[in-house]
Formats: C-alpha cells, structure tokens, sequence
C-alpha cells in the first residue's frame, strides 16, 4: 500500500465489531443452553479462528453477514477435536480457550502460526496449572503449541504481576468447571468484557476495585449452566483509534466516528488524545448489554506532548503504536512509561514502532518499558515494513497520510487480521491513497 500526504479528511466512519466482545461472544454462546445471537461481529481472522475452533468441537455456527447463530450445547457439550485446534494469530482465542479446555474430559492440542507459538503462554500456564489443570507447552518453552489433558479442576485465589484481560478471562473460564470460588487480582483493571458478558449470560461472577484504580479482583464460583444471549457488538475502539488520530493530525479534518465502544477499561486512547488537546465530542451516548458506546466527533487540533504510565498503559496497550504517531507530531515531549507488555505482541512493539518512526525522520528513543517522542513539525515518507502487525500497518499508514511524500506500507494485507475494511474506509474519507 502506497500512501500520500493528504488533508481535508471528511465523513461518517462505521467501525467493524471489537474484536474482544467478538471473540467472548462466541466462546459464551458456544457453553451456553439455547441459541445465541449475535449482530455487528468482526470477521476478521483473528475471530473467525475462534469460530473455527468451536466448530471443530461440535458446535453448530451459522456465519452470515448480518448476524452469528450459534446453538450452544452448554458448559459441558463440546467435543473432543479430530485435530488441533488452530488459533492461526489471535492470542486472545489461545489463552481463552485454554481456560475453557482446562476443565474438559477430552485432549486437546492448540496451535498458530509461527508468530503465536513464539508469544508467551507461561502466563496462562501456571495459574491454571496451579488450579489443578494438566496443560504443557509440547516444545517446553512456555509457548504452544499446548496439549491440555483432563484435570480436576479447583478455585484459587491467583494474584497476577501484570494487569491482562486475557489471564485474567482464563483464569475465570476455568473457575466455571472448578470445585470453589476462583479469584483474580490484577494491579490495575484490565480490561472487563468477560465479567460484563458472563454476568448477562448468568454466571455468578463479582468484581470488586479499589479507590484509584490500585488494584482489581474479580471472583467467579462454578456454573451448571449459561443461558443464550442476543448480543449486540460495539464499534472497536481499537480500530477506531486510527480514524480518531487521523482526524486530529490531518489538517482541516472532522470525522463521525459512529457506535464506538467506550469501555472505561478500553478508552484509554480518548484521555490520551484529550490531554493532548485533542478535540472529541461525544454524541448518542447509550449502553448495551453493559457495554457503553458512543458517537465521537473529532476535528483536527493541535497535538502537545504528554506522560502515559501507570494505570492507563492497560485501557490503551493496543493502541499505543498510534498514539506514538501523534506523539511524534506534537508539539513538545511524550514519555510512554510501564508498557513493557508491549514486547510481547504480535510483534515487539517498541522496537517495531520506533524503528519506523525513525525512517520518518522522527526523534524517537526506546526504553525498557515504553518510548521517549520529541515532536516535529513534519516526518517524511520512507518505506516501512509492518512486520505482519496489523497495528503496525495501521498506524503507519496514518502516518503516511501526514508526512511529506509517499509512504510505502509493505505486506499492508495483514489488517485483516482485525480490520479486513481498513484501506477501503480509509479511502472513503481521504481520495489521496493510490
């Protein structure tokens, strides 16, 4: 993908299904009694990889464009898989469905592609194993491929090191098959879908916060069942992000963004673009099935540094390669402090962030846990490489659409991953792309 400068960004922009929700939808659906339906799925790869793996163990799906069928079979209806089940790239599938695994009669054997099974699973692994699960990593490097065998299952209490959604969802998915009370407490709130949509599917599930967002436990006590849900999908605010930044940073810009979740665990990226001097309003505000959403209206500003650490980093880890673009635009310095699980994405993405922005001629420095961004007036083009990173891809190509000449996105497909659309609602606003 070939991209130019451009300005003058204009338009309603609709935002494909937050992939967390997607994801958690289906699992849910697929342990739950009764049908489960759901509107405003992303279909990309990452969530058709979950469907694929529930498919394999026996679970009817229908997958049209306008909504998902799923007949669940309840919490103990899954089959055991002819195959292993492969979770292609999603992280958030593998770690999920360990938790749910755990507490089967049958084998399993999970496996991605070459980038997935080189992305830290040992996080996963012990506080399961610690429940009584029997999960190993084949090659004994704490990646997968995993084979997860039968186990009886026990609640415990697992303080987690890192606040992460997808340990912490594990973690609960395998308490709905233990013998107690299972709790997780993280150092700051990640992320809270599973606790949201678990609670509308019927489980017993609490969470509790301490003032300031210090620290976040959430319990759970085992299920005999769940009930079917109809669930409507939010707009992912993480897609979102690239049409919020664009709209900031190109100038004479004003962009709808239109039914975009805004999770107060996931709208990190809103107070960060705010305390930029970022200027987004917030339209047809609403809420459903506990997930608030809203309209966003942003015009183009003018962007200044700031600091980005502590309890923030896990409401935007996601969507700190974009938000490093703007920094590298704005007016002053932006220090991004207690992000070093951004080492383990899809790519390291400190060093894959840094590393294009310096191409652009931007004044970029990494740290151990994050990056140090002084602002220029303008970058320039370069040819740059997404490293098969879908986040990578996107926010690079924002980039491009600011910086002097052309930018080069190289393997640019890899957006599909989480926003098949992209370039074509990309091009919908701006006329500029080749």
């Amino acid at each position: 993908m070939i991209i130019k400068k451009t300005s003058g960004l204009q338009g309603i922009v609709v935002i494909p299904g937050d992939k967390s929700i997607s994801h958690r939808a289906v699992m849910f659906g697929s342990l739950a009694d009764g049908t489960t339906e759901i509107t405003n799925f992303l279909q990309g790869a990452d969530c058709l990889a979950t469907i694929d793996c529930f498919r394999k163990m026996g679970i009817e799906i229908e997958n049209s464009p306008e909504k998902i069928l799923i007949n669940g079979k309840g919490l103990y209806g899954l089959k055991e898989p002819s195959s292993t089940l492969n979770t292609m790239n999603s992280g958030t599938t593998t770690r999920l469905i360990s938790g749910i695994l755990s507490g089967q009669t049958f084998q399993t054997t999970l496996s991605g592609d070459d980038s997935l099974n080189s992305r830290p699973m040992g996080r996963i692994i012990t506080p399961l194993s610690l429940m009584g699960a029997n999960i190993k990593s084949i090659r004994g490097n704490n990646c997968a491929p995993l084979i997860i065998k039968p186990g009886k299952l026990h609640g415990l209490h697992y303080h987690s090191k890192t606040a992460s959604a997808q340990v912490k969802s594990a973690i609960l998915l395998a308490g709905l098959y233990a013998d107690g009370m299972t709790r997780v407490t993280e150092p700051a709130l990640s992320r809270n879908h599973t606790e949201l949509m678990l609670q509308s599917f019927g489980a017993d599930i609490r969470s509790e916060y301490e003032k300031d967002n210090v620290s976040a436990t959430a319990s759970i006590l085992p299920s005999s069942h769940l009930v079917g849900q109809k669930i409507v999908v939010p707009g992912d605010i993480s897609s979102a992000a690239y049409f919020i930044a664009a709209g900031l940073l190109i100038q004479n810009s004003e962009l709808l963004i239109q039914n975009v979740g805004i999770n107060p665990t996931r709208a990190g990226i809103i107070k960060v673009c705010q305390d930029m001097g970022g200027d987004i309003t917030f339209l047809n505000e609403k809420t459903s099935g506990g997930e608030p959403t809203a309209d966003l209206l942003v015009r183009t500003s003018r962007l200044r540094g700031t600091v980005i650490e502590g309890s923030i980093i896990p409401t935007l880890i996601d969507e700190i390669p974009i938000i490093a673009v703007l920094a590298a635009f704005a007016e002053g310095t932006t220090i991004i402090r207690n992000a070093a699980e951004l080492k383990v994405k899809e790519t390291d993405r400190i060093e894959t962030v840094t590393s294009n922005l310096k191409k652009m001629g931007a004044d970029v420095a990494p740290t151990d846990d994050g990056m140090i961004i002084n602002g220029k007036e303008s970058l320039h083009g370069a040819k740059l490489h997404s490293y098969l990173d879908h986040r990578i891809a996107m926010a690079f190509s924002i980039a491009g659409l600011a910086a002097e000449g052309e930018t080069e996105i190289i393997n640019s497909h890899c957006v599909d991953v989480s926003y098949p659309m992209f370039y074509e609602t990309l091009t919908s606003v701006c006329r500029q792309l080749l």
